[in-house]
């Protein structure tokens, strides 16, 4: 069997646990491909020395045998992985390597059991909906995808920004707010809960769409049907509004027309039998440690 490991870096008390990590891969005989820069991390920065039998540099010299793809860090490691990976069919895995994660939901101290279970085929696939982001106005980015949401914000500290919204034809609302957010499921439990989102399942079939601290008050989220194109139009003092794919973010000017529309593939990502979406959802959010509850 050969898998990917994929990070960019881990603090000095994961030292240990990644130390096991790789431990369990060479004693299970298992070929691993690591991402270059991740290994010169372990090296020089924390003293490790990590089991690996080949490497890869960015999605153009990834090896597509590749059974499982593991990214070691946080939420946002994860994300990244997508962007250098860019590998929709080999499942990613997650490990937590510290802090608050939903998409890494393997922690440290469960780490060789759930290593054990991945690896003895005991796990469900569960496949996430990506949005693909259009610029009418100026060039595409390189990776057009978002795995959580896009984000249209405004680029100062001063005036809002007027936020044209369309459902295939349809106008929707004018926003007259910070910003707006329009999320996939997997995204709604990131910055789209932060700012007052609704909770969705994986498997829901929809978007959200989230105003950041609009003007009208009675402007709530809204969730619709993934099979809408949403267009945004946006317009403001100044020439450029700022929008962001996950964790990229680039200026547009306001001539600029965004539409947005489910991608036509989805991200395989792996759930173990005892880290369902419903059990990290009550852990991450300390749901019933009230005693009441």
């Amino acid at each position: 069997m050969k898998v990917a490991v994929y990070g960019t870096s881990v603090s000095n008390e994961f030292v240990s646990v990644i130390r096991e990590f790789f431990t369990f891969l060479k004693t299970n005989k298992i070929e691993v491909q690591l991402y270059k820069p991740f290994y010169s991390f372990l090296v020089e920065e924390i003293n490790v020395t990590p089991y690996y039998n080949s490497f890869f540099h960015s999605y153009i010299d990834f090896d597509e045998t590749n059974e499982f793809i593991f990214s070691v860090g946080g939420d946002g490691t994860f994300l990244h992985s997508v962007v250098n990976i860019r590998n929709f069919d080999i499942p990613v895995v997650g490990v937590n390597s510290g802090r608050l994660g939903y998409l890494a939901d393997i922690s440290q101290e469960h780490m060789n059991d759930a290593l054990t279970e991945i690896f003895n085929r005991n796990f469900s696939v569960v496949e996430r909906s990506m949005l693909q982001v259009e610029f009418q106005g100026r060039e595409n980015l390189d990776f057009n995808f978002a795995l959580n949401e896009i984000t249209v914000l405004k680029t100062d500290t001063s005036s809002m920004i007027n936020i044209s919204a369309y459902l295939d034809k349809e106008l929707l609302n004018n926003y007259w707010a910070d910003g707006l957010i329009i999320a996939t499921p997997t995204g709604s439990t990131a910055y789209s809960l932060s700012v007052g989102g609704p909770i969705l399942t994986p498997d829901s079939e929809n978007f959200v769409i989230t105003p950041l601290a609009p003007h009208n008050l009675t402007i709530r989220p809204l969730v619709v049907p993934d099979n809408y194109n949403i267009r945004l139009k946006v317009d403001g003092r100044g020439t450029n509004y700022l929008t962001s794919l996950d964790f990229r973010s680039v200026p547009v000017e306001f001539s600029t027309t965004i539409t947005v529309k489910k991608a036509n593939f989805k991200l395989k990502t792996l759930q173990l039998p005892e880290l369902t979406f419903f059990k990290t959802l009550r852990n991450k959010l300390m749901w019933g440690v009230d005693k009441r509850n």
